[in-house]
């Protein structure tokens, strides 16, 4: 074997090690997501066994991630736009 030959075999093992890590990591995640969206069906099952609706839960959750001033516009839009339909 070749000193260039040992190169390669040296940066092909390396490439292979972080090319591994990089995949192991990677299922690691899902692994934690998949979990956490289990534990977020749970808080959701619980909470629909209280008797609350999850529908309305959900977007409740989704208009606390928005900022208020773009909240605000839509449902000022969506008030016109029920205004228009006569509803």
């Amino acid at each position: 074997m070749t000193e260039a030959d040992d190169h390669i075999s040296d940066t092909t093992r390396v490439t292979r090690e972080e090319l591994r890590s990089f995949v192991e990591r990677f299922e690691r995640l899902e692994a934690e997501k998949k979990d956490i969206a289990d534990q977020q069906k749970e808080v959701m099952a619980e909470a629909k066994s209280r008797g609350y609706d999850t529908k309305v839960l959900r977007k409740v959750v989704a208009l606390r991630k928005k900022d208020p001033q773009e909240v605000s516009e839509e449902e000022a839009v969506l008030e016109l736009y029920k205004e228009a339909l006569g509803m």
